[in-house]
This record gives C-alpha cells, sequence and structure tokens, in this order.
C-alpha cells in the first residue's frame, strides 16, 4: 500500500502506523513513511528510527507549552543494532480509529536544501521522470530536451501543484475506519477540493467536525504562545487527526526531522508570506486556513 505521496525525508523517516484490521486491533501495518522506520513498543508506546535533529526537538517540547500537543517522549531505545526514538503511540486510546496526515506549512524543503541545490547545480533525470508522471506539460522546451530538471525548479514546482502553496497545508493522505485509504492528493488544491476531502474523512459527521475545530484553535493558541515555535523553522512537519466510531477525536504535532533552531536573533510569526532567506514557514497560515474550512462544513447554528 505505498504511494509517492507518503514518502518523506530520507534521513529521519515520518508519520504513523495504522490498525490493521478491528479484529485484531494490535496488528499494525505502516502505511506511510519508509519501511523498517517504525516499531510498536511495550505500554503503549511507538518506536520510530532515530533521528538527532527530532531528539532535540522533542527534549526542547517536552518543556515547552506544546507538549500537549505532541506525543510523549520517553528517550532512546537500541534494538536489533538500530537506535530508536521512543514516544507515545498516540492510537492506543482508540476503537478501530479513522486517521489523517496533512502537511502544514506553504513548503516542505528547508531553505539549507534550496541553498545547496542551488550551490550545486545538476541536472536530475529522475525528478524530471515524477515531473511528467504528475503532468506531462509542465517541462520547458530545455527541461525536456535534457529530461532532466534542477533539484531547485523540482522543489518549487511540486508545491504549487497542491494546496501547500494556496492554502498553506496539503492532505498527504487518510485512512478510514472501514480500511478505506485515501493518498491520491498531489493536485488537491482549491478549498472547495480539500473541504470535500474532508468530509469524506470526518463521513460528514459535525461531531467530529466540531472535536477537530475544538482542538485545534486550542493548538493554535499553544502556538502563538511557544518560545520552541517562535525560535524554529517548522518545515515537513504534520498534524496527526485521530478519530472513532465513539466520537472520540484528537489532533497533535507529529515528524520533527526537518525543524531547525533559528539564530539566537532571529523569530518567526509563521504567518508572513516566504521569501528566499526570511524563514517562514507558513505554519499559522496554513493553520488559520484549515480552522476555517472546518468550521465552514459545520451547519449554520
Amino acid at each position: 500500500m505505498q504511494n509517492s505521496a507518503w514518502k518523506k525525508h530520507r534521513s529521519c523517516g515520518t508519520s504513523y502506523l495504522l490498525p490493521m484490521t478491528p479484529k485484531n486491533p494490535q496488528q499494525w501495518l505502516q502505511v506511510v513513511g519508509h519501511a523498517g522506520s517504525f516499531r510498536v513498543g511495550d505500554r503503549g508506546t511507538l518506536l520510530k528510527r532515530f533521528c538527532e535533529g527530532e531528539r532535540q526537538c522533542y527534549l526542547r517540547l517536552m518543556e515547552d507549552g506544546l507538549r500537549p500537543f505532541v506525543p510523549a517522549y520517553h528517550g532512546v531505545v537500541r534494538q536489533d543494532e538500530q537506535d530508536y526514538n521512543v514516544m507515545d503511540n498516540l492510537l492506543t486510546n482508540f476503537s478501530t480509529p479513522a486517521v489523517m496526515d496533512c502537511k502544514m506549512g506553504s513548503r516542505t524543503y528547508l531553505e539549507e536544501e534550496l541553498l545547496m541545490a542551488l550551490e550545486r547545480p545538476q541536472p536530475r533525470s529522475d525528478m524530471y521522470e515524477k515531473m511528467v508522471a504528475v503532468d506531462p506539460e509542465a517541462p520547458t522546451v530545455q527541461e525536456r530536451a535534457q529530461q532532466a530538471v534542477l533539484k531547485t525548479r523540482y522543489m518549487q514546482w511540486r508545491e504549487t501543484l497542491s494546496s501547500t502553496a494556496t492554502l498553506g497545508f496539503r492532505i498527504e493522505g487518510f485512512r478510514k475506519a472501514n480500511e478505506e485509504c485515501h493518498t491520491n492528493f498531489k493536485r488537491t488544491k482549491s478549498k472547495d477540493q480539500v473541504m470535500q476531502a474532508l468530509d469524506n474523512f470526518v463521513e460528514s459527521s459535525p461531531h467530529i467536525v466540531w472535536g477537530y475545530l475544538k482542538r485545534l484553535k486550542q493548538l493554535r493558541q499553544a502556538l502563538e504562545a511557544s518560545d520552541f515555535f517562535r525560535t524554529h523553522e517548522v518545515v515537513g512537519s504534520s498534524l496527526l487527526f485521530v478519530h472513532d466510531w465513539t466520537g472520540r477525536t484528537g489532533v497533535w504535532m507529529i515528524d520533527f526531522g526537518k525543524t531547525v533552531a533559528l539564530p539566537s536573533h532571529v523569530t518567526l510569526d509563521h504567518r508572513t508570506p516566504w521569501v528566499e532567506g526570511n524563514r517562514e514557514d507558513g505554519y499559522l497560515w496554513g493553520l488559520d486556513n484549515l480552522i476555517d474550512i472546518l468550521a465552514n462544513m459545520l451547519p449554520p447554528t
């Protein structure tokens, strides 16, 4: 059940594990991220392949006002000659949950990635093939002749396809309680398209929408007061949405492998449009838009 839309930052892995079947909730199937990136641990924990940057983020987050909105972190363990970060398994207290991954922010690449690509421009045939697979008309005449594109061009083009560029977030994929899986959101761009996808995920339940909306508003308030958030460039991070048939809902921030601390004199507001050099990531702009869309899904009162 792999899909390229679910592939993430190579060094740190990403995202979550979903329940394999309602009949046996202790079995798990990884449908996102890289194979081998996750293991289910003991006592309601999840093991994620070790990433030092992510460890540093979790250590800071455990002392920050955002702690209730991220998985509790339990340090590092070693299994089969591989280190893992240990955190709470957020699905433990749900019964046959539906799960959605939303990638937050107006870009999914770090400024340092863009700078490295600019310093060492090298046409990439693999990225050309990915581009053509999505949109055969996207390459320029020169790119078509070379059968290759520069990484900088590919990274920036990719963000324009989805609601990342237009709304500051995109749906990576979701899996419903009946095991129905949706991952084809590469070109889901408009508010109406996003709203339709979200309505499918919540199965038109105002109660579930209301639960998510309340949690997201609490998250926004915590983010605006967070020292961690103000002093970090948060790129490639997701919100994990979880609900089940009982009406229980939850939203948590996950995936901090590409979240980096800013120089001491720099802070971000996370709403200012990104221009090269300002480090803004659009996270709060995307959250504002997500909250507005969910609010518009509720029936008039």
